[in-house]
């Protein structure tokens, strides 16, 4: 097993556990994927939910230029809904999985 796929299993457990979602396993692994090298960096592989500019670049990088979206108070709504979701309290949230429940927040699963 790759560190890659390593990796996507780790995911789709948190997102079972922590989330209470069945991961759809061909979105995630190329979410994954479009995560590039930072899944494997301990620093940029997580997000974190209380950090304004990381929240701010999870928006820019994420929701408006990869998906496409039009910025707007519903972006910060849904990473707020998204960030309720995987729990607040959770201090590790990766940012694969928190991709993944951006994508399916905004139904956006045709950009993979």
């Amino acid at each position: 097993m790759s560190k890659r796929d390593e990796l996507i299993a780790k995911y789709a457990a948190d997102l079972k556990d922590k989330c209470g979602v069945t991961p759809d396993m061909d979105l995630l692994t190329k979410v994954t994927i479009g995560c590039g090298p930072s899944i494997y960096n301990a620093d940029s592989s997580t997000v974190a939910g209380s950090d304004e500019k990381e929240l701010a670049t999870v928006k820019n990088n994420f929701l408006i230029k990869k998906l496409g979206l039009k910025d707007g108070a519903d972006l910060d709504k849904g990473i707020d809904a998204v960030m309720d979701q995987y729990g607040r309290s959770n201090k590790s949230k990766y940012r694969a999985v928190v991709y993944y429940l951006l994508t399916k927040h905004f139904k956006k699963e045709s950009v993979y």
